[in-house]
């Protein structure tokens, strides 16, 4: 790490602004592991990512031709004065990856462009057949992909049962319910009707060749429909085409951008594996060529880990075979590419895993894993909480990959809460003291051991006090929940035994099936009256989604502003402060606060809407006053100032102070859901469930709630997980946290491994016994905490 006093190996921050950032000036070496921490919402991704990264690709689009700048994502140029001695930066944050089902750990991580170039070259191929380019050993290629499935494995279909679910109704009576609704599904009975079909009889009575073909002809054929006349209106013949009820379920499904179109109309198929390539999506020439006795399809489905060893296993085979030089040229390739992965922790995933299906944890690290094979040096990589879901013997072997990327002649800045990788850093950058508008200073910048003496910093207690785990009487389960057994992913069978009226944590390493068993829980378990799954994902995914609207919270705002004396006055009601509907909004962003600005050559940009200047609302709306405040001026307070603002609100203090009870007081209540973490969304959906009133036993379960909180914050979160408990409710965590697990009741710790080598229940119990369990991987971290 290069000394204080060496001006050139130095990031030097000035003046950064970003979101809560108070000016801040930061000197951040160079060549060193430095890592950001600070409660959540302080602004330590702001200074990370926000401004260090952001000025870092900034700088880079400028070096880019005007007319490629536009073919490339580009963040905003960043608040802040000046940034010196900032090398070019890659970013790894833990982003979701786009839905496509084509996409896979094979090829996030280029592993299966090697494997399909091993095929190709060395692989063993029938009598007489040609030699395949690369491409035809790829589902996602027309070379390669199935015929029947197009390279997805699987087909769908339908049927009558699915399509017609209550065969008495008519088709007027909407019968067909795969049919859309409104003026499209009344449009397709129209023309039914033109086309002579009898819409008003039972479905059922309907001779059987006309029920066939209504739901699965492929034709489309054109005629002339005359409307009935509706409500006085006058309505025009026009050319209406069918369209079968199997053909729009198949195309929307297919084609739809909507979710929930695509969501509704799978409701209507059923799925089975491919019958002609059995669902590994390839055609019969590349299923025709082996290696090592195993097709591509075959070894794309093995744990990398188990990958490996088939390939090492057959590198010796090769070995002083003269014609075997380029498959051990290609194997060497492939097993050091490998290793990477399984050094992360994630031998247990197969190259076929399907994108969409990882966590955004293990997402990242497999963009890691990338990122050591490529042989970049003189880069600053900034990442996103990279033990994010990592069991702690798991986030060993991430601080060794680190290392490694910094002795390449690297720079790597990592935003953590993980005590262990703060400890492990050569260089702290501690944001804070609080969240929002009570943070964005830099407490400390240097090495670990000086944070020691800042007092007023929420990460010191943590990581020099040594606090011990709470000492807490173990509850008694007031009953007993059975689950399985259960035959998922690497679950085989698998039976466990949860307490109710308990705080259950389920642990293991990653991979080993935690997520998989807590899937399975459900209402149909005897004793559960109720079940509540609270995950990270967003709780909307446009700007128009917020914690207000979110919460319900915003309707109570909105009735308060109609019942003022001005409101009333004027004849405004609820929808007038609504900036999602016509009415109140300024209809020149559409309530949305900015407009796009399309430029020849360059990207499109934003800018604050020339009308309303982002406030979302006309200026009529804006007259009226709640307080002395205008509905802009409300949404944009924070939790924290809206719940002294709303003091006179029984119904909206009671959202709020779900809301700063699980820690979220800093963040705006008109706060885009588009710029919420996962933690933060996952705590936005406990907060709206603590408000509601219960009744009667309800199941909580939440997988990994930690993930993104400071311990100052996990401290916050247990106590309201203790505190549904202590009413009588029943609480399940998956956690890698051991000092939650050590404060649970109950611990139900799955393993030994991850992938094949997991899936079994290692040890269950109190937290102690499972500390003392010989076999789990998860014991000594636990013993280490109880013994503190």
């Amino acid at each position: 790490m290069p000394a204080p006093h060496d001006p050139d190996r130095f990031v030097r921050v000035r003046g950064a602004r970003e979101h809560n950032l108070r000016a801040v000036d930061v000197d951040v070496p160079r060549d060193a592991l430095v890592v950001f921490t600070g409660v959540s919402g302080s602004g330590k991704s702001s200074l990370a990512f926000g401004t260090i990264y952001a000025e870092a690709q900034r700088r880079y689009f400028e070096s880019v031709a005007p007319y490629a700048r536009r073919l490339i994502q580009q963040v905003g140029a960043p608040k802040v004065g000046e940034i010196t001695g900032l090398p070019p930066a890659v970013s790894l944050e833990q982003r979701r990856s786009s839905p496509g089902s084509r996409s896979s750990v094979g090829t996030v991580t280029t592993l299966s462009n090697s494997l399909r170039m091993l095929f190709s070259r060395a692989g063993d191929y029938p009598a007489g057949a040609e030699r395949l380019d690369s491409d035809a050993f790829s589902p996602n290629t027309a070379a390669g992909a199935c015929p029947e499935c197009h390279g997805l494995g699987r087909v769908h279909g339908t049927s009558e049962e699915l399509l017609v679910p209550d065969p008495g109704l008519s088709i007027r009576e909407c019968a067909i319910a795969a049919w859309p609704g409104a003026w499209q599904g009344k449009n397709l009975r129209d023309v039914l009707d033109a086309l002579g079909y009898d819409v008003d009889r039972p479905w059922r009575e309907l001779a059987r060749e006309d029920r066939e073909w209504i739901l699965f002809t492929d034709e489309q054929p054109v005629v002339t429909v005359h409307p009935v006349r509706e409500a006085g209106r006058i309505q025009r013949p026009y050319q209406g085409t069918y369209t079968s009820a199997r053909r729009h379920v198949l195309h929307t499904f297919a084609d739809s951008k909507s979710q929930a179109l695509r969501a509704r109309a799978e409701r209507f198929l059923t799925s089975a594996p491919c019958p002609v390539c059995g669902g590994s999506r390839l055609r019969a020439e590349a299923l025709a060529v082996t290696f090592g006795g195993r097709t591509i399809a075959e070894l794309a489905a093995l744990p990398v880990a188990a990958l490996a060893e088939v390939l090492a296993g057959a590198a010796r085979a090769l070995a002083g075979v003269a014609e075997g030089e380029t498959a051990r040229v290609l194997t060497a390739d492939l097993a050091a590419r490998i290793a990477t992965v399984t050094e992360l922790g994630l031998g247990y995933l197969s190259l076929d895993r399907a994108t969409p299906t990882l966590s955004a944890g293990e997402l990242q690290r497999l963009r890691l894993a990338t990122q050591l094979r490529s042989g970049l040096f003189g880069v600053v990589y900034v990442l996103d909480e990279p033990s994010a879901g990592l069991h702690p013997a798991d986030t060993e072997a991430l601080l060794v990959v680190l290392d490694r990327l910094k002795a390449a002649g690297n720079s790597v800045f990592v935003v953590e809460h993980h005590l262990g990788v703060m400890r492990h850093a050569d260089w702290l950058v501690d944001v804070g003291p609080r969240a929002g508008e009570h943070g964005g200073r830099v407490l400390h910048s240097g090495p670990p051991g000086g944070l020691r003496e800042v007092r007023e910093s929420a990460t010191r207690r943590f990581l020099f006090d040594g606090a011990a785990a709470p000492v807490r009487v173990v509850r008694e389960p007031s009953g007993w929940l059975e689950v399985g057994p259960v035959t998922r992913h690497n679950l085989r069978a698998l039976k466990a035994r949860l307490p109710l009226g308990a705080l259950t944590a389920v642990t293991g390493v990653s991979g080993s099936g935690k997520s998989t068993l807590v899937a399975e829980l459900s209402e149909e378990l005897p004793g559960v009256g109720r079940l509540v799954t609270v995950d990270q994902r967003p709780i909307g995914r446009t700007p128009r989604s917020n914690l207000a609207t979110y919460t319900g919270l915003f309707d109570v705002v909105r009735k308060l502003f109609t019942g003022t004396e001005e409101a009333r006055a004027r004849g405004y009601r609820a929808g007038r402060f609504s900036f999602n509907v016509a009415g109140g909004r300024c209809e020149t962003c559409q309530g949305e606060g900015f407009v796009s600005v399309e430029l020849l050559f360059l990207p499109s940009t934003y800018t604050p809407c020339p009308d309303c200047g982002g406030a979302r609302y006309q200026p009529e709306t804006l007259e009226v006053r709640y307080r002395g405040r205008n509905i802009a001026e409300v949404l944009d307070l924070t939790v924290e100032a809206a719940a002294e603002f709303f003091a006179g609100s029984p119904t909206a203090v009671r959202s709020l102070r779900a809301l700063l009870d699980v820690g979220l007081g800093y963040l705006r209540l008109g706060q885009p859901a588009t710029e919420l973490s996962g933690g933060e969304a996952q705590r936005i959906k406990l907060a709206a469930e603590l408000q509601r009133v219960r009744r009667g036993h309800t199941l909580y379960v939440l997988d990994e709630p930690t993930t993104g909180l400071h311990p100052a914050d996990v401290e916050v979160l247990m106590r309201q997980l203790h505190g549904l408990v202590d009413a009588g409710h029943s609480v399940v965590v998956v956690e890698h946290d051991m000092d939650v697990v050590a404060g649970a009741d109950w611990v139900v710790d799955l393993g030994p491994g991850g992938g094949d080598a997991g899936g079994r229940v290692v040890a269950t119990g109190t937290p102690a016994e499972v500390a003392g369990a010989a076999g789990s991987r998860t014991a000594p971290y636990l013993a280490a905490v109880l013994g503190r």
